[in-house]
């Protein structure tokens, strides 16, 4: 953009910006992003036609525009909401781009056009990320990683912008939808984490900031509602980024005691068989309720007695191993002699689907 010129590129009702390619493609045939800059129509054509600015003098208004773009964009956030605010916009506009003009195929004009919206948008997102990198969850498998994400987008960013002008486009990084699921623009479908202890952690923390609304277990999509400014907010414990995101700001990654996976798997059972069941306290989702008797679920190699000791159980409690990797014997014969003498009752999970039946 010419530094002087105030005419706006970007109209409500759609924009007026033309590529312009700062050494004429007649003499180089070259398309790269480097050599491209836009431009009005008024200043497209004094430097095309008029001669009015000579090659030199365009490149020096690409590098003004770029000092601009990373003196507004390159900003160092305190939190990962305050980062939010700025980025989701961003990300939402290229989404709706995207959807509209290249998943629609009719008008591939269209999509041309808007695509340098996109590039636009996308340098901004490149500075935002590579300043704020500290803000995100992190782990030294990429797989489980939310920066290993961040690193993937800006690497589809310059890929994006470096192949767009080819005929053929083959390329390797393509953008992360697990981008959408961190921002909140639209969930995934993963994998729940592991640890029933760190979800436990993160509704403690939602509930102290008096943003916590419930949290649904034994269905297909479990999920918690939380309130966050003035919007109700859903978390399906499957958007793995999501959530990764969420138990890092809240410092509620935990050591797996629980299995999520299990347990909610356990109270699907109970919810298909139509039978209801209360969870007494969030802090201990394992601690359930049916028919007015309490039961707890472990998850445990092999429950041994010294383990049955140290949970400390009350009188006429079930406890319900989700561990069932040898039917009976995820449970010792000495925790089961010891379960006599505290009146508690020990079941496997094949114990557990016989007493929903047998009710």
């Amino acid at each position: 953009m010419n530094p002087n010129c105030e005419r706006e590129l970007f109209l409500n009702n759609g924009d007026i910006a033309e590529k312009a390619h700062i050494v004429p493609h007649c003499n180089t045939a070259d398309d790269s992003f480097k050599n491209l800059i836009l431009l009005c129509p008024n200043c497209h054509t004094d430097f095309d036609k008029n001669s009015a600015f000579d090659a030199e003098e365009v490149k020096n208004w690409k590098n003004i525009r770029q000092k601009q773009l990373l003196k507004i964009f390159a900003q160092k956030f305190d939190t990962f909401d305050e980062l939010e605010e700025t980025v989701k916009p961003i990300l939402y506009a290229n989404k709706t781009i995207y959807e509209n003009y290249y998943l629609i195929k009719e008008n591939p004009k269209l999509w041309k056009k808007f695509e340098e919206k996109i590039l636009i948008n996308n340098q901004k997102l490149k500075l935002l990320f590579n300043e704020n990198k500290k803000l995100f969850q992190k782990n030294q498998n990429k797989d489980f990683s939310n920066l290993a994400v961040i690193n993937q987008l800006i690497l589809h960013i310059d890929e994006f912008r470096d192949t767009r002008e080819d005929d053929e486009k083959i390329r390797s990084v393509l953008f992360p939808t697990e981008i959408n699921s961190m921002f909140g623009l639209k969930p995934i479908d993963g994998n729940m984490l592991p640890s029933v202890e760190a979800l436990e952690c993160l509704i403690e923390n939602l509930q102290q900031d008096d943003k916590f609304i419930e949290i649904s277990l034994g269905i297909e999509k479990p999920y918690i509602a939380y309130k966050k400014e003035d919007k109700f907010i859903t978390l399906f414990l499957d958007d793995t980024p999501k959530i990764r995101q969420m138990y890092f700001i809240e410092y509620c990654f935990k050591s797996t005691g629980v299995r999520l996976k299990n347990l909610n798997f356990a109270l699907q059972y109970l919810n298909k068989n139509n039978i209801q069941f209360a969870i007494e306290n969030y802090k201990n989702l394992t601690d359930i309720v049916i028919k007015d008797k309490p039961f707890k679920f472990i998850y445990k190699y092999c429950l041994s007695k010294a383990d049955l000791i140290a949970f400390a159980p009350q009188k006429d409690l079930t406890i319900i191993n989700l561990h069932n990797w040898n039917s009976s014997s995820c449970i010792s014969n000495e925790a089961y002699i010891q379960a006599e003498i505290m009146s508690i009752n020990l079941w496997t999970i094949d114990n557990f689907f016989i007493y929903i039946h047998q009710v």
